[in-house]
């Protein structure tokens, strides 16, 4: 075991069997050396632990809650990217992170919401890990999901 392998263990993270796709695509594609999932959901064993849009106040998913489901997803991603290039340690570094999230209104908490994502990739890759970003406010996802991540990463 080596390089990315090894540190998810260290981390004591498990990536997730890739989830299905809920519609016409695939998880990832290949294009020369970078490898691009496809917006991924928070999914745990086939369903999402929590819906709705994300905001303070009763009946939204709270920032945090959301930040930790944008973790899940982004492990998800991670999950595509291995399936596809046969090891994450073929990472070369983790060029793009677009965070979309399902935002009351009134929120503006989007990229808090997303360093869900950016913070583990950071754990995850290192100085590798640090990329380019969009955080993206929307009025919903797909499944009422309130976070949606997709990657960008370069292969060694």
């Amino acid at each position: 075991m080596s390089g990315v392998s090894q540190r998810l263990t260290e981390l004591g993270i498990t990536l997730p069997p890739v989830a299905a796709p809920v519609a016409a695509y695939v998880p990832a594609v290949r294009v020369g050396s970078q490898v691009w999932t496809s917006g991924q959901l928070p999914f745990v064993d086939g369903t999402l632990p929590a819906t709705g849009k994300v905001g303070e106040g009763e009946g939204l998913v709270a920032p945090q809650e959301a930040a930790g489901l944008a973790r899940t997803a982004t492990l998800n991603a991670l999950a595509a990217i291995a399936e596809l290039a046969g090891s994450l340690d073929r990472v070369r570094r983790v060029i793009k992170v677009v965070g979309f999230v399902a935002s009351d209104p009134g929120f503006t908490g989007q990229p808090t919401v997303i360093n869900g994502a950016s913070e583990l990739l950071g754990q995850v890759f290192g100085e590798a890990g640090v990329h380019a970003r969009s955080a993206v406010g929307v009025a919903v996802l797909p499944l009422d999901s309130p976070v949606e991540v997709e990657l960008v990463v370069e292969l060694g």
